[in-house]
């Protein structure tokens, strides 16, 4: 459906359209095909609407798009260094034509813009995915960011209804022109972005403070948000320990803002793009992390790094954003105070140090952080003894695995100092997955459900005792991954061999299965993949349960977990 309309278009701060035309779109979006946009979609469309993606006024077109791939340019030869484009199933493309409406929505529905079609295309991702990265990129899909294997892209003009909704810290959420409009309240001309992906500490402070002085400017400070962000306690801690970080400044050098970009792994690519965005914020610097220094070194910056800056630096002029080195700041046990190391000393992110501490129940030592962005990371990261965690039993039918799983069940209600849920494959089977069948999907898919439910017990400081036979790797990583998210993940392999479990078989199930009366038993006709690494591997042919228990019981208490 074409449409067109005379009423007023977005204004110059945003997308957003007027009211009027908020109305004529919403009686036409009755007929409009519908889009619906994962979190980090979400945070693309808002970047376009409030103009932080400026000077674009939708997804790009085609033009656009291999301009960009080929020259770090849109058509008409604005610097334009990543891809922005709306990505959708082949099946959904087919059905577009040139000059159409589509409702662009979230994933509950609400309609939050109309993009007018322009374009729609078939992008080779290999080709994009080699000129975002070179070589050594990972096939990913880099432009669009929506989780399809075979995306088509859609280009076009969008108008925007309202911004995606936030519910958390909308107290500290400006557009990029409310900060520029309090930049000149404060009569700040030079500042610089500050963005960083971890909580910020001693170390930390000491170089922002001195990066202010060098560059005589202020310095606009912004979390960068995960993609899972409302599904992450580490979101929520990253604001609130930057909000206390923040705190440490006077208020005329450092302003918090928590802006929707996500973090992105496009290379320095990506960081040109952040310049460019930081620009629209009204900065006039960058603070550019050395993401390669993940560890204490005597070598403050890397020549990758400082070769990074210099072709950043190449753009200063283009961009209006001057990129800032890091620097490398150690502590002057003399003074107490961190100084800039870059004649030697040892360098490095105190952060995981902090992270090491809380974990081991150490107190953090005054000269490494502050002790409110102490108290935020303590709310998550909790001495093991005080920490929610899983044990996940895996192995063959009849390895002894349930039977494990009840002792330590019990042993541990003995300690009293959590509470515990058995997770039993059984009960899990009759009670959660009553509907599935024992095919490799639903075998994994009744593994995540365990998982879930093993997250949610560990969020809330319990134990979760599970005891399924999921032989697949790749469901035992992802369980591994929900829980660990909370808490402590242990997976024992009840390594029992298939002989002995086949002499107990007190089911009768491997027999049936050596019938051919049953198909698709592990072990017998469908794989069992023992876990590579697994926290412990416990053969109950050669230990009885109490045995095999007090072995998972003194592992829980070496590694402080009781």
């Amino acid at each position: 459906m074409q449409y067109s309309d005379s009423l007023p278009a977005h204004n110059a701060e945003s997308l957003l359209v007027h009211f009027r035309r908020v109305e004529r779109l919403k009686e036409q979006a009755t007929e409009f095909k519908s889009v619906y946009l994962n979190p980090r979609q979400l945070c693309d469309l808002e970047m376009l609407l409030n103009r932080a993606f400026y000077p674009l006024e939708g997804y790009m077109c085609r033009a656009d798009y291999e301009s960009v791939l080929a020259d770090m340019a849109l058509a008409d030869g604005t610097l334009w260094p990543l891809p922005i484009c709306l990505g959708v199933t082949e099946e959904f493309a087919a059905t577009l034509t040139p000059g159409e409406g589509i409702a662009v929505r979230d994933s509950e529905g609400f309609m939050l813009a109309v993009l007018t079609v322009s374009d729609v295309w078939k992008p080779d991702l290999a080709a994009e995915t080699f000129a975002i990265f070179g070589e050594d990129g990972d096939h990913s899909v880099a432009g669009c960011n929506c989780d399809l294997e075979d995306p088509w892209y859609v280009g076009g003009r969008v108008e925007g209804i309202a911004f995606p909704q936030r519910y958390d810290f909308t107290d500290i959420r400006m557009t990029p022109a409310e900060v520029q409009r309090f930049f000149v309240q404060k009569g700040w001309r030079k500042v610089v972005a500050v963005q960083a992906s971890r909580p910020l500490h001693k170390a930390d402070r000491a170089m922002l403070e001195e990066i202010a002085l060098e560059e005589g400017a202020s310095l606009l400070l912004s979390p960068l948000l995960s993609p899972s962000m409302y599904s992450s306690v580490d979101h929520f801690v990253l604001v609130r320990s930057f909000q206390q970080f923040a705190d440490t400044f006077p208020r005329n050098l450092a302003k918090l803002n928590l802006s929707p970009w996500f973090q992105r792994s496009m290379g320095p690519k990506g960081a040109l793009l952040r310049a460019i965005v930081n620009k629209n914020y009204g900065c006039t610097h960058m603070l550019v992390w050395d993401s390669g220094k993940m560890k204490p070194r005597l070598n403050a910056l890397s020549d990758e790094y400082e070769a990074h800056i210099q072709w950043l630096s190449g753009y200063a002029e283009t961009t209006g954003v001057i990129p800032v080195a890091e620097h490398c700041m150690s502590l002057d046990k003399a003074t107490g105070k961190y100084v800039n190391s870059a004649d030697g000393g040892l360098c490095g992110n105190d952060h995981e140090a902090v992270v090491d501490l809380l974990v081991k129940g150490e107190p953090i030592p005054d000269w490494m952080s502050f002790p409110g962005v102490i108290r935020e990371l303590s709310r998550k990261y909790k001495p093991r003894w005080k920490q929610g965690f899983t044990l996940f039993f895996s192995g063959l039918s009849g390895a002894g695995k349930s039977t494990l799983a009840k002792v330590l069940y019990v042993k541990l209600l003995e300690l009293n100092h959590r509470p515990v849920t058995l997770l039993d494959g059984d009960i899990v089977r009759t009670n959660l997955s009553s509907e599935l069948n024992f095919s490799k999907e639903h075998r994994n898919l009744n593994v995540a459900r365990i998982g879930f439910v093993a997250s949610e017990i560990v969020k809330n400081g319990g134990v979760a005792v599970c005891a399924p036979i999921a032989p697949y790797p790749e469901s035992r990583r992802q369980a591994r991954h929900m829980v660990e998210e909370y808490g402590g993940f242990i997976e024992i392999h009840v390594s029992t061999p298939l002989s002995v479990c086949e002499q107990r078989d007190r089911k009768g199930i491997y027999a049936k299965a050596r019938a051919g009366i049953i198909k698709g038993l592990t072990g017998v006709d469908d794989p069992y993949f023992e876990p590579e690494n697994p926290e412990l591997r416990i053969d109950t042919s050669e230990l009885t349960p109490n045995e095999a228990a007090h072995e998972v019981l003194m592992f829980l208490s070496d590694n402080k977990y009781i």
